[in-house]
């Protein structure tokens, strides 16, 4: 698997300490046991900083208890769809396919996708540095994954992924800087799959859904993320109808809990209770610039959910922090670099300020 960088799989690997991965060779936020191992006195409840869920929950809707207690009918999940397509702009609901959660698509779109080579000399390009699990699914479906750092280098391959805005570093691209990789890529059977799970608080024109559809393009759409319910387990692929109905075969029925369907019906659906999300993130994004000033620690990106800073000390206040209690996520491939999620409550914005007054 060689390319213009280092392996991405490689990559995904290195970029968090020992301790804090998921699973074998996988890095995540959120892992709270490992965090407890890593740093033994640090006072609890920890300060989990170290992920991009929004920390302002959308208030759970009183749910009946049939959806606990029957299987939900192929309308419910129709009815989901339909208010899904509604909330992200797609063209049509056959487009939109309901999923346990974004990260089962990531797995299955290697083995999906409909392809004319073999695994062994299709070719793969991931944006990087990115999340990690995209090339992990694609290494596993026994593709060769290059890592990249432009739409240039990356139009040379046959599958194209990237994150758009892009998780860690915010980078964000214009949907006419992708329509032509998205074109280059359907004359030759190609595909473009855009991880958008963070685009629900970017400007408007970030997301590439409502110019679809389109032959080569997949999109993911989060919903835990954008609204904190991430236990949930609720997702979405935005494609052409043909590629959607594939998904939906592979898939099978009674794939979206009852509980989810009526949580994401409610919750999609409420445009009052994004946009006031919206504008209270913006004001906590900025309040965490300010209070980071103090540290030297410079920021580099990021969205409304997470924050990216570079300095000299991001190693030192790493540890720091997390002696303290406060999770936040360090990169071992960019040890220059810390990521902090959003502080979700005046208690936690208040350990944080006093912690980063006791050390600067």
């Amino acid at each position: 698997m060689m390319g213009a960088g280092p392996d991405v799989a490689e990559t995904a690997t290195a970029n968090m300490p020992a301790g804090w991965m998921a699973g074998p060779g996988t890095a995540h936020g959120g892992m709270l046991a490992a965090a407890a191992r890593r740093f033994p006195d640090a006072p609890q409840p920890f300060v989990d900083l170290s992920t991009g869920i929004n920390p302002h929950p959308y208030p759970m809707p009183d749910l009946a208890p049939e959806c606990f207690t029957r299987l939900p009918d192929a309308e419910d999940l129709a009815r989901l769809e339909a208010v899904a397509a509604r909330a992200y702009g797609a063209a049509s609901s056959e487009m939109v396919v309901a999923a346990p959660g974004t990260q089962i698509l990531i797995s299955l779109l290697p083995h999906l996708l409909p392809r004319r080579d073999a695994p062994n000399t299709a070719s793969v390009a991931i944006l990087s540095p990115t999340y990690g699990e995209h090339a992990r699914s694609w290494v596993n479906a026994g593709y060769p994954v290059t890592e990249v750092d432009s739409l240039e280098a990356a139009g040379t391959a046959d599958r194209v992924i990237l994150c758009n805005p892009n998780n860690p570093n915010g980078r964000c691209f214009a949907t006419s800087e992708l329509r032509p990789l998205a074109d280059r890529l359907a004359k030759r059977g190609g595909w473009l799959v855009i991880d958008e799970a963070f685009a629900d608080f970017e400007a408007p024109g970030t997301s590439v859904v409502p110019h679809l559809p389109h032959p080569a393009i997949v999109v993911l759409r989060s919903f835990g993320k954008t609204y904190g319910l991430a236990g949930i387990r609720l997702g979405f692929m935005v494609a052409d109808a043909t590629t959607a109905s594939l998904l939906r075969l592979a898939l099978g029925p009674w794939v979206v809990s009852g509980p989810a369907i009526e949580a994401g019906v409610t919750a999609l659906g409420d445009d009052g209770w994004r946009r006031a999300s919206m504008a209270r993130l913006a004001a906590d994004a900025a309040r965490l610039d300010a209070l980071l000033t103090v540290t030297g620690l410079r920021l580099v990106g990021g969205t409304l959910l997470f924050r990216l800073y570079e300095g000299d000390r991001a190693s030192s206040l790493l540890d720091q922090l997390g002696q303290d209690g406060i999770l936040v996520r360090g990169f071992a491939g960019h040890a220059r670099w810390l990521r902090f999620g959003i502080p979700g409550s005046p208690s936690h914005w208040a350990r944080l300020e006093r912690l980063i007054a006791a050390i600067c």
